[in-house]
């Protein structure tokens, strides 16, 4: 079995467009393929968002994670939107799950991985290629890197220009978060700049003040005993990850950087494979296979035992350490059926991935009036019982994954928040799927940190 330092070079059967060659879903149909051969040039010209030695951090981090020793807190919005990329949006979202891994390292006793769900997640699968008004029958919005949400001819025919619209606003995405980073925005030092304007009439608030007095004791008595500041916490690393969903915008950006023998997508540092594209005879797990990033599944209540070895066998066939998170998605109704015959079988053919919980997209439900919503208990229940299947089987839970906003919010029913059905139109903002609050998102990061504590 080969190590994660014995991992090969590129492969010779696969290039970066050879998932053209694959049967292909969930990709949008442009009217005019030379302006998307244009916007394509344009893209495959432009630099890197995400450099090799950051993606390989991460990979090496995941590998932690996996055998326990961190933790992959991955949260940020279902859907981006070109018109949200501005700075208080941006700050909110880094300070939510800041503050997230924050109380996670307290209750955990672990080191937290922070991947964002953003800076890349501009299209989105869709159940349907059409959508039909009152008779007028348009493509389905497929996400601000394809068209617009608007229901107009004009807004929903795709348009190669938005994809340039995209990689600008995730570089601008990336820009800011890391001079944020680098400037000290994520000093432990001083978690009061991360305060979002209502926590303090949260329910919460109480607790994670107390949480941040405590660890501003711990590191004054230790930087008292070392005679110095400890820098190695002025700053945090922070990841970006999105659904790799638009095949001809992942190729674009993929490349083998200087001194490097593999492709590697440099649009992002953790792509995934959702659950309607994880065919493993498809483009998507073609194209997957050749790049060298760390990488994610979903996986759902269809997926068989069968189903999932052959496909880690596909995307990982060198068992590397950090390569390949699954990330499960079942429902809270669902998780005790669906995943104890999957772990077992990862178990018994001694294959290294990382479990991810992602409780939120097996509890979505339709209201009577026809929005969509999530309930806080049934995803606190699913990821509670992930928790016991997967420490009963002997394995470990690695990571959630979450869709969340640092903005009050109101799409998701219960939590500290109070949120009734009957408040999901006061303030419901987003155009795919529905996202935890602010404090929804804090009393999550409370109760998993009493799990990770219980199961330690």
């Amino acid at each position: 079995m080969q190590t994660h330092s014995e991992a090969p070079a590129a492969l010779p059967d696969w290039s970066p467009d050879s998932w053209q060659r694959k049967p292909v879903t969930q990709q949008p149909v442009y009217p005019d393929p030379a302006a998307l051969k244009n916007a394509l040039a344009q893209l495959a010209r432009l630099p890197p968002l995400v450099t090799s030695w950051e993606i390989e951090n991460l990979k090496r981090q995941l590998a932690h994670a996996a055998s326990g020793e961190m933790f992959l807190l991955q949260g940020g919005d279902c859907s981006e939107s070109l018109e949200d990329c501005e700075s208080n949006a941006i700050a909110s979202k880094l300070k939510i799950l800041l503050q997230m891994s924050l109380v996670l390292v307290q209750g955990g006793k672990k080191r937290v991985i922070r991947v964002g769900r953003f800076a890349g997640q501009y299209a989105k699968p869709r159940s349907a290629d059409t959508e039909t008004r009152d008779g007028v029958t348009l493509p389905s919005y497929r996400g601000d890197m394809v068209n617009r949400v608007g229901f107009t001819r004009e807004d929903r025919v795709p348009n190669p220009d938005l994809l340039l619209r995209a990689y600008e606003r995730s570089a601008l995405t990336v820009n800011f978060i890391r001079a944020l980073v680098d400037g000290g925005f994520a000093d432990l030092h001083h978690p009061e700049y991360w305060e979002l304007g209502f926590v303090s009439r949260s329910p919460l608030a109480a607790e994670y003040t107390k949480m941040v007095e405590a660890i501003g004791e711990a590191l004054r008595f230790m930087e008292t005993l070392s005679g110095g500041t400890m820098s190695d916490i002025n700053r945090v690393d922070f990841f970006t990850s999105h659904e790799g969903l638009h095949l001809f915008y992942e190729q674009a950006q993929t490349r083998i950087p200087p001194r490097r023998h593999e492709w590697y997508n440099l649009s992002t540092h953790l792509p995934w494979i959702g659950e309607r594209t994880r065919a493993l005879d498809g483009a998507h797990v073609e194209y997957f296979r050749g790049i060298a990033n760390p990488i994610g599944v979903k996986i759902g209540p269809t997926v068989t035992p069968d189903e999932l070895l052959a496909l880690v066998d596909v995307l990982n066939p060198h068992n590397e350490p950090g390569r390949l998170t699954l990330i499960h998605r079942f429902g809270d109704g669902r998780v005790e059926k669906c995943l104890p015959p999957l772990v077992e079988a990862i178990r018994r053919a001694d294959r290294r991935v990382l479990w991810c919980c992602d409780p939120m997209h097996g509890n979505t439900e339709t209201t009577a009036d026809g929005i969509k919503t999530r309930r806080f208990d049934k995803v606190l229940g699913e990821l509670e019982k992930s928790f016991r299947i997967l420490t009963a089987s002997g394995a470990v839970l690695g990571g959630v994954h979450f869709e969340l906003t640092g903005e009050n919010v109101t799409e998701c029913i219960g939590g500290a928040s109070g949120v009734t059905e009957a408040d999901l139109g006061r303030d419901y903002r987003s155009q795919v799927d529905p996202r935890l609050n602010y404090e929804q998102a804090m009393e999550f990061a409370l109760l998993l940190a009493r799990l990770m504590e219980r199961n330690m």
